[in-house]
């Protein structure tokens, strides 16, 4: 017997969502096949098979989430002899006599390690054995709990208050696919970016009717990586750099029920508006069919979010890492502004730029928006 376990994707991720398996127990399969998808990343990966041989057995289910190392499907051996098969381990079974003692021996709190839900840092959780028995029993986060005992241990009484709260608030839905691995990247994005937002507007009153907003922030983005660079860049926290990119690889926010995914558009600088549109309208196709490779959702250099599509006028949009800044746009309206001394009205597109403040200056960010306020506000 042979048994596969889920391997490391490349995402990043800890942890794959099985969609489909395309083989079931008994059989035969060869290598290469494909034999299951899983979801990870906002991307649906096929998983070859590794071995030639038959499907004795499958140890998760659809809608299951094994951690990578986890046993996914145990083969028997089609091309080789199976290897032996190792002697159990010691299960801790008692041998020999064990003595009864009538004291009663009272257990002490122990702290033991736990992640604080609102930064992602870890906590203490001064708990008894017992109380953390319960807890589990109770299928209740001790990280959640308020304690109240002497010295902020947790009580069984904490336990139970929280327990009714959970049963009352309703079962819990676990995120899945996008939604959870939306959650882990905005984690990952909370705990390390120094973000920074501003804001202001862009005057498109000159603008033709009929002109496609999409493109010409895309235009607009092009021209201020130009004039600051540093704005298109990658950082590695680890070790306190940044790369420079000179190819601007623009990663675009595309909202569907299932969650946000980033396509991206390569060398957005090098495009004629045509070929922009076509890829554009080609990618949000992929996503919403979910046949968008992996490979176009990663290594993009900048991010727009043009989330006035949807209504909103200036937003605190996050900053992914590696990456350094994220453009978003509100939606445009009319307002009354002075126009030599006169007041008249015009369209007013609102803008905000988060920054990572770690490697970029407010002077850059500053610089930046200007750039784009200022091709935004040409007639063509």
């Amino acid at each position: 017997m042979n048994i596969f376990k889920l391997p490391d994707l490349g995402e990043g991720l800890q942890e794959a969502e099985i969609v489909e398996w395309h083989i079931k127990e008994g059989d035969e399969v060869k290598i290469d096949q494909p034999i299951l998808s899983v979801e990870t990343a906002k991307a649906i990966v096929d998983i070859p098979s590794p071995h030639n041989g038959r499907i004795h057995k499958l140890y998760v289910g659809a809608g299951d989430i094994p951690q990578v190392g986890d046993p996914l499907v145990e083969f028997e051996l089609a091309d080789a002899e199976e290897k032996a098969t190792p002697a159990p381990q010691d299960q801790g079974t008692v041998v020999g006599e064990m003595e009864s003692g009538k004291g009663v021996i009272k257990e002490a709190a122990t702290s033991i390690g736990g992640t604080d839900g609102k930064s992602g840092g870890s906590v203490n959780i001064k708990a008894t054995p017992a109380v953390r028995a319960l807890a589990q029993r109770m299928k209740v986060d001790l990280s959640i709990v308020t304690p109240s005992g002497k010295d902020g241990v947790v009580i069984a009484a904490d336990v139970q208050r929280v327990a009714k709260i959970l049963e009352a608030a309703g079962p819990m839905e676990p995120l899945r696919g996008v939604r959870r691995a939306m959650a882990h990247i905005m984690t990952q994005a909370h705990t390390e970016v120094a973000d920074v937002t501003i804001c202001d507007d862009a005057d498109i009153n000159e603008w033709p009717q009929g002109t496609d907003t999409t493109l010409r922030l895309i235009r607009a983005i092009a021209v201020a990586c130009k004039a600051e660079p540093s704005l298109n860049a990658w950082y590695d926290g680890h070790a306190v750099g940044r790369r420079l990119r000179q190819q601007i690889d623009l990663g675009i926010a595309v909202d569907t029920k299932e969650g946000l995914f980033v396509p991206v558009l390569r060398d957005i600088s090098e495009r004629t508006p045509a070929d922009l549109r076509s890829a554009l309208n080609q990618v949000k196709h992929d996503v919403k069919a979910r046949t968008i490779p992996a490979e176009e959702m990663r290594g993009y250099t900048f991010t727009l979010s043009n989330f006035g599509a949807f209504g909103g006028r200036y937003a605190d949009p996050i900053v992914v890492p590696p990456t350094v800044a994220i453009l978003g746009a509100g939606r445009a309206r009319d307002e009354v502004v002075a126009v030599d001394k006169q007041a008249v009205v015009h369209t007013i597109l609102p803008l905000s730029l988060t920054v990572d403040h770690r490697c970029v200056t407010g002077g850059e960010a500053a610089r930046f928006l200007a750039a784009v306020i200022q091709d935004l506000a040409r007639a063509e």
